[in-house]
This record gives C-alpha cells, structure tokens and sequence, in this order.
C-alpha cells in the first residue's frame, strides 16, 4: 500500500518528468523547424504537410530517444531539491532505509518504462512510417541504398540469382543467371542478357535468354531464346534492392521479424541491423530503471552547490550513457558480434554504477 510519501514521491516525478519533456521537446520543435524551413519552403510544403504529416509523429519519435534522458534529469532535480531542504535527511532519520526510499521512484519509473515499451515496439513506428517517408522524400532524399551491381539473392532454397547490374530507373538488369537445384544437384541454369519487371509484384521478362535442363547427369537440353522473351514468376520483387538508412525505425517490432526472416531466406545481409533496434526497443525502457536509480542515489546526498552541482552530475551520466550506447549501436550493426549483447551491455555496467551507488548512498 502507498503511503503518503510515497505518493508524494510519485506526483514529483511525474510532474518533474513531464515538464522537463515538454521543455525539451519545444526546443527540439525550434531547432528542427530552424534547420528545416529551407526545405519546406524549396519542396512548396503546405502548413498543414509540414504539422500533421512531419511535427505530429516527430514529437513521438523525438521523445521516444529521449525518455530515459529526461527520467534522469527529473529524478536529480527533484530530489537534489528535497535533499536541499533536509526532506530526504528528515526520512532517514526516522527510520526509513535507504532501498525503501527508491520504492516509489521504481514505482513511478516502471509505468513510464511500460510506456516507452509500448510505444518503442509499436506505436512510435506506426508513426514513424509517415514521419520518415516525409524524411526521406523532403528533406533527405538520399538515405536510399539501391544494390546495383554483382547481386547474389536465394529465391527459395532451391534456387538463386546472380545479376551482374541493376538499374532502378525502369527495374531493369543484366547478365542474369539463374539456377535451380534438386538437392544439391544443378538442374536448370537460365542464362539472360536482360531481365525487366513485367507486372507487379513478380512478373519478370527475360531477354535474349539460354536455358540448360540437367534432367540426368550424362544428358544436357538447351533452350536457346535468342531475339524471344521468357515470361516467369520469381520470388523478387523491386523492394529486394532497395534499402533506406533508416528502414527499421519504420517498422514495427512484428514487422521487423517477419522482415528478418524474408532477408535470412534470400540470404541478404541487413538482419543483424534489424536484430539490434529490436534489442534496443528493449533495452531503453529498462534504462529508464537503472538511470532512475542512479539519479535517486547521485541526489539524495546533500552537498554544496546545491542543485546545481546535482543537475551538472546528472547531465554528464546521462551524457555517457548516449555516448555508450551509440558504441553499442555502431557494434551491434556492423561488427560479427552477438547484437544483444552489444546493445544490452551499456545497461550492464551502468547497473553495476547503480548498485555501487545504492551500497555507497547516505544512510
């Protein structure tokens, strides 16, 4: 049952937490609409584009990154302001241990981390798939990755493509060769000088093409399609070759796993990227815990400065944990190592800061 300093401990968190969310979330609007406004004005963007299709779901998504910052800089100035005027002094002495203090800040912690749980998997995505579209269309155009030349792709199992180029403009390739496998045996090989997109999604035309049948080891049929087309249904479609920087922040968690497994079977290499911003939507929540915990055990000690000093403290950790936790993104995403644990391992050692804390704070 919650007491009433626990509740009181609770109304200050929030209260302190969404203000300082607000605060920063006017003055990231006033700094992107500032580096933004150019490109509204060049792409002739309605009011009414810019508000609800960019600035409604870049709040979300703004916030989304931040949360955890903001628990902490919450948790430092309210309760460095308590410990200023000998409130958390005054609990101690009556008794009230040191772990029984973080009760209601835990409390207060663990429903915003269900949130951003929430909205990291789901919600926030959804949204991002209009704020990032207008992104990429407005204002970066060039965050699309096209493969374009020597592709290798798993159509299924028992079968792949190899196209030496290909061209976006009209979804176009050349020098195709396709092979089809019966167990580990070659059976069909499909040579083409060009292959096009006939009808979406997976209608190909093959140009100038040769094909051989293996239909026994000692016996060889050729087809020779010179100057004629080869219409055919193939496990490919134009999305296979292009790619956005920022794909998976357009995706929800579910999404993403069933984009994960339609890479893994064409044998494409962006599923550990994908891997890392789902563990990330996991491991920022339970930052909101341990951050909280830090903050509560940084500020509780009363010390000259006041405040100030608290805040300036709260701020550097909260500084190092984004640092540390770029690290583990660039790590996760690029390096042969286990994306969970790259990303999950800032939330590691700041755990380890946060019990050394605890075990050190003002009894």
């Amino acid at each position: 049952m919650l007491t009433l300093f626990d509740r009181y401990i609770i109304r200050q968190y929030f209260v302190t937490f969404f203000f300082s969310a607000f605060l920063f979330t006017l003055i990231a609007l006033a700094i992107d609409f500032s580096e933004r406004i150019e490109n509204f004005i060049e792409n002739k963007l309605s009011a009414r584009q810019v508000i609800i299709e960019y600035y409604l779901n870049f709040i979300p998504w703004i916030n989304g990154i931040l949360w955890p910052l903001f628990t902490l800089i919450a948790v430092v100035f309210f309760t460095a302001r308590m410990a200023k005027n000998s409130e958390v002094i005054a609990v101690l002495s009556a008794g009230m241990s040191f772990k029984r203090l973080l009760r209601p800040y835990l409390i207060s912690a663990g429903i915003i981390a269900v949130v951003h749980f929430l909205g990291s998997h789901i919600f926030i995505p959804d949204g991002n798939k209009t704020f990032i579209q207008f992104d990429n269309t407005y204002i970066h155009p060039g965050n699309s990755r096209t493969k374009t030349e020597n592709i290798h792709i798993f159509l299924t199992p028992q079968s792949r493509i190899f196209i030496r180029s290909y061209r976006s403009r009209d979804t176009s390739m050349r020098e195709v060769f396709l092979e089809k496998f019966d167990s580990t045996e070659l059976k069909i090989l499909i040579k083409a000088e060009k292959m096009q997109l006939l009808a979406l999604p997976n209608t190909w035309r093959l140009s100038n093409y040769e094909m051989r049948r293996f239909d026994d080891p000692l016996k060889e049929s050729i087809i020779v399609g010179k100057a004629d087309f080869l219409d055919t249904t193939l496990n490919l479609e134009p999305r296979d070759f292009v790619r956005y920087i920022n794909q998976a922040e357009m995706m929800t968690t579910p999404e993403i796993r069933e984009f994960i497994a339609y890479e893994r079977s064409k044998g494409l290499g962006t599923a550990q990227q994908m891997q890392s911003e789902v563990h990330r939507r996991s491991a920022d929540p339970f930052t909101i815990l341990v951050l909280t915990i830090i903050g509560a055990a940084v500020a509780a000690r009363k010390v000259r400065g006041g405040v100030g000093v608290h805040l300036a403290l709260g701020i550097c950790i909260g500084a190092l944990y984004i640092l540390f936790s770029r690290f583990a993104m660039t790590f996760a995403s690029q390096l042969e190592i286990n994306p969970g644990l790259a990303i999950w391992l800032p939330n590691f050692l700041f755990t380890v800061i946060a019990i050394w804390l605890v075990l050190r704070a003002q009894k």
